[in-house]
This record gives C-alpha cells, structure tokens and sequence, in this order.
C-alpha cells in the first residue's frame, strides 16, 4: 500500500506552510508568486464556459418542466442528521443555486443539471405512485396498494428514507409497507430499508423483498473484493469532501450526492430469475424484465399494467451513465444496455404512458416516452458500435477517445448529456471488455512504475525549475491538462516540491471549473485539495456497513480471506485445515500452497494438518488476523501453528493511501 508522504517544510517557513498561505517566490518568471490556497476561475476558463451558451439549448424547458411536475410538499428547509449531530444529508448547502446564474467557476451545463437536481420533495409520478426525491443521490419510489405502501429502492442511509417515509405519511397519511423491490445491486437502492420496515416487520407480517438473481452475490461481493479502494475512490468521484460552493461540489448528474448516514440491510425472500414474471402485492400487478450487465451485473425494469407506468430501474435516467465508474467496478455491457432498452420498447413502449426510475425525473406522453428510450439506447450503442469500428482499425483507447465524437442531434439532448458518465470514458470501457489494458505496443508490456518514470524524466529534463517556468507559461496560455500532467510527473519524482505540487493543484482546478461531468469535476478539485494540504488523506465510510459483512456466504469469506492475506511474506506456508462450521454444518478444506490459500467446499482432508471448528461469526475474528479470538470462540487442533502464521500476515486494509502523490 502506498503511504502518505508529508511535506517537508522548509527551513524557517513551517509555521507559515501548515497554516497552507506561504508564497513561494517565482524565480526570474515575472510571474505571480505560486500559492496553496484555492483560486477562482481563470479568464480563459471563464471564456470556455461561457462559450457553452452557444453550444446548447437552454431555452429548452423539457426536463425542468418534468423535474417539477407533480410536486406535492418540498420542505422549505431538509437537513438531515444522524443521533450524534452529525450532518448526513442537506440541501440547504445547495441554496446558493436557486434563481443564481452560472458563475465562471462551473460550467453552465452542470450548473442546470445541479439545479434540477436540488428540485426536492414528494412527487406524484402517476394515480398511486410517489415518488420522494433529492433526499438522498437515488429516489425512493411509493406505489400505493390495496392497503399500503409497496416501495421501490429505500435510499443509501438508513436516516435519509425515514425522513422520506415521514413525508409520505404526513401528506399521504400512514399506511404500512406491503412489499419493497429492489431494482439491483448497488448500495443507493438499498441500504435505507431499515428506515421504512424492521427485519421483524418482514418476519411478522411476510413482507416480501423482491430482487433480481444474484442480487445478494453482487450486493455484498462487490463491497467486499476491492471495497477498501472503492471506498477510498469513491471520495473523488462523489465529492464528499469538498465544500458545497460555487469552487466546490456540484451534483453529480443522478443526484446531488452521497448520503453519509447508516447502511441497513435486509436480504430478499423473493427472487425474479425470468423476463416476464409477474407478481401481485397488496393488489398491484408487477412484471418484471431482466437487464443484466447493464448499470449492474443483476438489474430489473419492472412493468406496471394497471398503470401504464414503465419503471426502468437505472437504465435510463437524466444522464449519459457509466460504461465504467471512476471509483472502480466491473465493465459494462453497453450493447446488452442498448438492447434491453429496445426490448423494453418493444415489450412496453406502445402502452407506456409514464416512465420513472430511481434517478432524476420521470418522463410523460408517449411520443416522449419513444423518443427519451431510444435516443438512450442510441448512445450507447454508438459507443459500443463505434469503438468497435476504431479497434479494427488498430487505433488504442486513448485516441479512440480523443477523436470519437457522440452525432450532433445526440449532443443536444439533454438527458444524454455528459452530467455522470462521459463519452470519453465509456469508450475506454467499451476497449477494455473487448480488449484489455494492453494496446499492443511493446514498450507497455513492462513499464516503469510512475514514480520511477517520473524520476527518470526529471534526470532528463534537468532543470526543474526552469521545467516549473515553462509550465507556468503554459498555465498562462491555458494548457491545464499538459502542466497537470508535466507537474503531476514532477510531484511523482519529489512530492517535496511545493511548487510543483501548487501549479498541478492550480491546473486540476480550472480542469475542474470546466468539467460538464459532476464526478470530473469531484475528481479535479479533490486532488487539488490534497495537493495543497498538509494532512493525510481523509475518508469518509458509512456506519452500519457490519450489517452487510454479516450476510457474506463461508465462501466469500474464504476468498476474502485469500485476498487479505499477504502470499509474499509467507511463501513458505505450506498446509491443509479441514474447518467445520458449527451452526451452518458447512465443511471445507482450506489448502494452503506456497502461501496462497485455496479451498474446496462440502468435503474433508483425509490427513490434514489441522482442524477448525468453530462457528461463522469466528471467521470474522481470522479475517481481522486476531488468532487470540479465533481460539476463544473455536476448537482448534494445529499443532503447526497455521492459525498464527496465517493471522500473523493478514492485512486490515484501510482506505487512506495516497492518489495524486507517490
């Protein structure tokens, strides 16, 4: 793990360095001294800005007329704390936005977006369907039936979907939950549910909790594999340490952000495996359609007939989205995306007469609702199509991305805007699936590391302070991308630099003022900041994240096991456990091979080295490498101490190492 390298303060300067204001001179340039404080807009970022006016319709009122349709109650005021004071989820930071043009710090486009977006409160969508948005990064969706509530994705935070499940009750008056489905398997379409139904309400009154095939696999597994450094990217991607301000965060395309409360968990009791499966809760008739490997590995649109609604999950929503998310997933499919839009037409398109999902606004009328699915299918299809058509051309990732181009009346919509995902980097995931890292040059099949390229180029380039000048011309001329690059290199080389490490924070900023995307801009201004500070990168993780630990499989665990242990510093270890699960009756034999731990299920080692019994819940003490705790709660034969070798050399990962330095 790469770990935080503090700035060395100069000689006589250390007070004035912590305190983040000292200048340092700039030798010879004629130009302003470099600072570490924050900066506004440059006039050339001003000028490119303004610039997108002429570039887009923004006499078209469509999708602020829908954003607004069918508001019911938006609390004057929504802040949201958890039980210890602290601020989980707030609107109120975004006030400055309201009735407020652009400033030269955030490009317009995004600034529209950001402003739909804080459009908060409860919504009919349609007779009988709720929706509660702009209280939490996805909405929360009331279907009403016979005799109450069933609900569509609770939110991330457990905070954010009662405070939403108290607006419902005092306008709509209080019903109980009948049933909640759960679109897939990310944690904003979930994680809430405990603020609307308790596992003992489930249990008591046989509240079904539908989901799609593998949802819980994929729930758990993909906060668990690379969890750590999802988390860790996760804050440059959502912004959750930026200042909400004009120089800071904006939305983030499907919402204004991540809530910061408590993660709850249920698993479902009911699984829909098949297109065209319907169930009926509290007398609505649902039928579902199956989209995997679109936003989510396991998703599903749902159809409700008696309504003419059309929920389609996060397939389509108010913005291009993700072929590939910047705090790190697995690719996806954007032709299987296109396709189950277009199967989702065919199945539904005639009778639709409103489409909703658990981002941004709905849709309504049909014409609108033909073409606000077709021109989403159309975009990533063109993605997926047209980087196919570059790659066998021999062209890499990195060109396709510079010189592919979405076609003009494409650009002009602007639910298919670059608000989340972005053109270029959906083009990259689209080479990836196909291709993979590798563009075919040699010279990249074993490359430098970045800190040893970078100290290399520095020994060639020689002069670094003359480098540093002409990265401030360039600066001047408005290269930002090119000086973030050349000094970024030179920050990898000696993250000391002070100079170096201001002028990348001052490039990256304006790259972020100018950012049509919420996540680049998160991103650039995220690094900037930790360019300038003197401290350790900072983290944000969720409370509550226990409760979905608790639901991961033995064999999850194992694996999880695997991935924690480091193989290097045991390469000797050599052994078999046969491990019993005492309250699950599962049994496994656990391999270890030149310190790599393997494992098969549901079978034992004739003659193995040693024997765990012990209960599930030890598992979590070895995952945390406490062999003293394991031993407490299990009954452990290993005369050879595999245990304790194993434990002795299990890593706790922790979601603070460095990005923008070495």
């Amino acid at each position: 793990m790469k770990k935080w390298t503090a700035l060395l303060c100069l000689a006589g300067m250390a007070a004035s360095l912590l305190s983040g204001c000292q200048e340092t001179p700039a030798a010879d340039s004629g130009m302003p001294a470099l600072t570490g404080e924050q900066k506004g807009a440059t006039e050339i970022t001003a000028q490119l800005n303004q610039s997108v006016y002429e570039q887009l319709d923004f006499d078209d009122q469509q999708e602020l007329e829908f954003a607004q349709k069918g508001l019911i109650c938006a609390p004057e005021s929504l802040e949201l704390r958890n039980e210890d004071g602290s601020l989980i989820w707030s609107q109120d930071a975004y006030a400055f936005l309201e009735d407020a043009d652009a400033p030269d710090t955030v490009n317009p486009s995004l600034w529209r977006n950001t402003q739909l977006n804080h459009i908060y409160g409860l919504f009919e969508v349609a007779d009988g369907i709720y929706q509660v948005r702009g209280y939490d990064i996805s909405n929360i969706t009331f279907i009403k039936g016979d005799t109450g509530w069933i609900v569509f994705d609770p939110l991330i935070s457990v905070e954010c979907a009662q405070a939403a499940k108290e607006l419902v009750d005092e306008q709509l008056g209080e019903y109980p939950i009948m049933g909640v489905i759960i679109s897939h398997s990310h944690v904003d379409h979930f994680g809430g549910i405990k603020g609307i139904v308790s596992e003992e309400e489930v249990a008591e009154r046989n509240i079904p909790i539908l989901a799609p095939e593998g949802f819980e696999e994929y729930a758990i597994s993909e906060n668990v594999y690379a969890g750590t450094a999802m988390g860790r990217r996760a804050a440059y991607q959502y912004g959750t340490l930026l200042d909400k301000d004009e120089e800071g965060a904006m939305c983030i395309g499907i919402g204004m952000g991540q809530s910061k409360g408590t993660l709850s968990y249920l698993s479902p009791n009911d699984i829909i495996r098949e297109t065209g499966e319907t169930r009926v809760i509290d007398g609505v008739t649902f039928e579902f359609q199956m989209t995997p490997g679109t936003e989510a590995p396991t998703e599903m649109n749902t159809w409700l007939p008696e309504k003419n609604a059309l929920w389609l999950a996060e397939n389509c929503t108010g913005t291009l989205h993700n072929l590939y998310t910047l705090r790190g997933a697995q690719v996806r499919d954007g032709n299987a995306w296109a396709n189950y839009i277009m199967e989702a037409l065919s199945l539904y398109g005639e009778q639709a007469e409103v489409v909703f999902q658990s981002h941004n606004w709905p849709h309504w009328g049909n014409d609108v609702i033909q073409e606000y699915m077709t021109n989403t299918a159309a975009v990533y299809k063109f993605i997926h199509d047209q980087t196919l058509f570059y790659i066998n051309q021999g062209y890499t990732e990195t060109e396709i991305a510079d010189m592919i181009q979405l076609p003009a009346a494409l650009e002009q919509v602007w639910y298919t805007r670059q608000y989340y995902g972005t053109l270029k980097h959906n083009v990259k995931a689209v080479y990836q699936k196909y291709m993979g890292w590798y563009d075919a040059n040699p010279v990249h099949l074993d490359e430098l590391t970045p800190s040893a390229y970078a100290q290399k180029l520095v020994e060639y380039l020689g002069d670094t302070e003359e480098v540093l000048n002409m990265a401030r011309a360039d600066f001047e001329a408005g290269e930002y991308q090119w000086v973030a690059e050349i000094t970024n290199t030179l920050v990898y080389a000696d993250p000391d630099n002070l100079e170096a490490r201001w002028l990348c924070a001052d490039a990256l900023e304006q790259l972020g003022y100018q950012a049509e995307s919420g996540p680049w801009r998160n991103a650039y201004l995220t690094a900037a900041q930790e360019l300038r500070s003197t401290e350790a990168p900072a983290s944000n993780p969720m409370s509550g994240a226990a409760e979905m630990q608790q639901k991961m499989s033995v064999n999850l665990m194992l694996e999880y096991l695997g991935i924690r242990l480091d193989s290097n510093a045991v390469e000797d270890l050599n052994g078999t456990i046969n491990l019993i699960l005492t309250d699950t009756e599962e049994q496994f034999v656990i391999t270890l091979r030149s310190g790599v731990l393997l494992y098969q299920e549901g079978t034992q080692a004739p003659a193995a080295d040693a024997v765990w019994r012990m209960p599930k819940a030890a598992l979590f003490a070895l995952l945390q490498g406490s062999a003293e705790t394991v031993r407490a709660q299990a009954d452990i034969q290993d005369e050879d101490g595999l245990l304790e070798a194993i434990c002795a050399h299990i890593v706790v990962f922790t979601p603070d190492f460095t990005i923008i330095e070495p």
